[in-house]
């Protein structure tokens, strides 16, 4: 498998008709001597780095999978880049992440999944966005509404789903849970009209067949809107920084709007149900080192929203 892509997107049927796309590569990691870094890829350049035997660089547009191999080799050599160079980076991007709350609970650290403030570290982090062909990533991000459209009117058909999920319920707690839950809904026959889904459909590139495979689609456990926003600002400023030392332009990295068009679509679902004294309730695990992904859109939406009533 190649590199990844990630599409965030909200899908609001009826009167929620409007559809959001965001894409981001997923997780990738590297070494690189004696520096370590676990990536976590948040967005893509659409560019390609081509060295000279002179080093100079040079930009070009990424528009396919063939692309993503000069002659065999990946794009980038980060063995050629400069160690001291490697090291700056790495610290700034440290800095900026504690500076702007791209942080996880330390999972060393028992309540750092409790208690705000406590343990904190840096997210896992990719120091250099991810090359991925514009094509593919098009393709992503006009697949999303698609799947979003597919997801809702499954939601809507409960024998379907009682019966190709009656398998999964024997071997899967949680999922028979949630099936009991709806069972009772449909015996008293209730009915929502309004409905909300926000969705995480992952992808990758196969090497072989050089097209673009869904791994799964998330709609219940669509996380890292909030880090992955946060991720494309990082990128953003360490090219600003350090990109032409690296050959890289800031310019070329799409926007990522994950974390404002999430709770721009929770605002909208509240509005639509013209009750003031609803609530939007965030409902997490017991233990949660990823609570700081879910207060960045918990706090957008106080910002933003501040006659709506947020509970975490």
């Amino acid at each position: 498998m190649g590199a990844g892509v990630r599409c965030f997107a909200c899908y609001r049927p009826n009167r929620l008709s409007t559809t959001y796309n965001f894409s981001f590569p997923s997780f990738s990691a590297f070494r690189h001597r004696s520096l370590t870094f676990c990536c976590f890829s948040s967005n893509s350049s659409f560019s390609k780095l081509t060295m000279s035997q002179r080093e100079s660089h040079t930009l070009t547009p990424l528009n396919n999978v063939e692309e993503l191999h000069v002659n065999g080799s990946p794009l980038f050599h980060y063995h050629r880049f400069d160690q001291q160079l490697l090291h700056n980076i790495a610290c700034d991007s440290l800095v900026w992440s504690s500076l702007h709350g791209l942080l996880v609970g330390d999972k060393s650290l028992q309540r750092s999944g409790t208690v705000p403030g406590v343990g904190l570290v840096h997210a896992p982090i990719a120091l250099l966005p991810s090359p991925f062909p514009q094509n593919e990533w098009t393709q992503a991000c006009d697949l999303a509404p698609i799947f979003n459209e597919l997801v809702d009117r499954v939601s809507l058909d409960g024998t379907f789903l009682q019966e190709s999920l009656s398998r999964t319920k024997k071997a899967d707690e949680f999922t028979s849970r949630l099936l009991d839950i709806h069972s009772k809904m449909l015996q008293i026959n209730k009915k929502e009209e309004i409905r909300l889904g926000l969705h995480r459909s992952d992808y990758m590139l196969d090497e072989k067949t050089k097209s673009l495979l869904q791994i799964e689609l998330n709609t219940i456990s669509s996380s890292f809107a909030g880090l992955s926003s946060l991720v494309t600002e990082l990128h953003r400023y360490i090219l600003s920084h350090h990109g032409k030392l690296l050959g890289l332009d800031s310019e070329r990295i799409p926007a990522n709007n994950a974390a404002n068009q999430f709770a721009e679509a929770l605002a909208k679902a509240w509005s639509e149900y013209n009750n003031p004294r609803a609530v939007i309730m965030f409902v997490v695990q017991a233990e949660e080192r990823n609570m700081y992904d879910q207060h960045l859109i918990s706090a957008i939406l106080r910002e933003r929203y501040p006659f709506l009533n947020t509970y975490y």
